[in-house]
């Protein structure tokens, strides 16, 4: 159903105008759709989360008329090359390989990786040397897949193209844990649908890794929407709007230091 519905809405990018008829400006945005609670689509193929609401918010503060993008999310940064949108809003963080392909605004939030495994795992911590010998998975093309491939050399690692993947392998048996933001992890094993599973840790962020945080994706050399980008993220922190967005979703300020 969730592919299905991927597919629908890859074909006809779902409209969301946040800068009302006066819109100055008309951007495409490119996000994954599969990631809560950053961004996903509900059974009735409505994005929501973290990310969207953030990315409406911007819009409206730019005057401008936003238009999501529904992108897998190994194909998002050649997406965006390719012109298939302005700008990504997925959870990308900013890291030194992907500064060489696309240039990017400041972060707008910045969360370290967490390790989840089977509530009756023997694996009590994000410890590395805990994890030696053992299957971990995470998703393929990301910060934290980078981390378990650097940090954690003991482990078997295998990649997946969404987090659905390895959630599922975890709570079969296939995996001894999975490596992925934390608060994606926490908003899992608290739902209804991550009852298998708990986390035992977070992983320290490494900036040669993980990057700054995660910032908002343009092409190379569109400096001047990524400075807007930047502009607004620093006018809605300002004016109280990242927080009401934040606490909607978080306990925490999610910015980070």
């Amino acid at each position: 159903m969730r592919l299905l519905k991927k597919l629908a809405l890859t074909a006809a990018a779902v409209m969301m105008v946040a800068g009302g008829a006066q819109a100055a400006d008309k951007i495409l945005i490119g996000t994954e759709g599969a990631y809560p609670p950053f961004n996903e689509l509900t059974s009735d193929g409505k994005l929501v989360g973290f990310d969207i609401d953030m990315a409406n918010a911007l819009c409206e503060e730019m005057k401008a008329e936003c238009e999501f993008v529904i992108q897998d999310w190994d194909g998002m940064i050649p997406g965006l090359i390719a012109g298939k949108f302005d700008a990504v809003i997925a959870s990308m963080s900013i890291t030194p390989d992907r500064l060489k392909k696309v240039d990017f605004s400041k972060k707008y939030y910045n969360t370290p990786g967490g390790l989840a495994v089977l509530k009756d795992s023997d694996i009590t911590s994000a410890d590395p040397a805990a994890l030696e010998g053992k299957i971990i998975g995470a998703q393929s093309s990301t910060t934290h897949s980078n981390f378990a491939e650097q940090k954690l050399p003991g482990i078997e690692l295998k990649l997946y193209p969404t987090t659905d993947e390895y959630k599922l392998d975890l709570e079969s048996g296939r995996l001894d844990g999975v490596v992925d933001d934390i608060v994606l992890l926490s908003d899992w094993v608290n739902s209804d649908t991550g009852t298998c599973c708990k986390v035992v840790g977070s992983f320290p962020i490494v900036p040669e890794i993980h990057g700054e945080g995660a910032g908002i994706a343009v092409r190379k050399g569109e400096t001047e929407l990524a400075d807007k980008f930047s502009d607004a993220i620093a006018a809605i922190r300002e004016n109280g709007k990242y927080k009401e967005i934040n606490d909607k979703y978080f306990t925490f300020d999610v910015y980070g230091e």
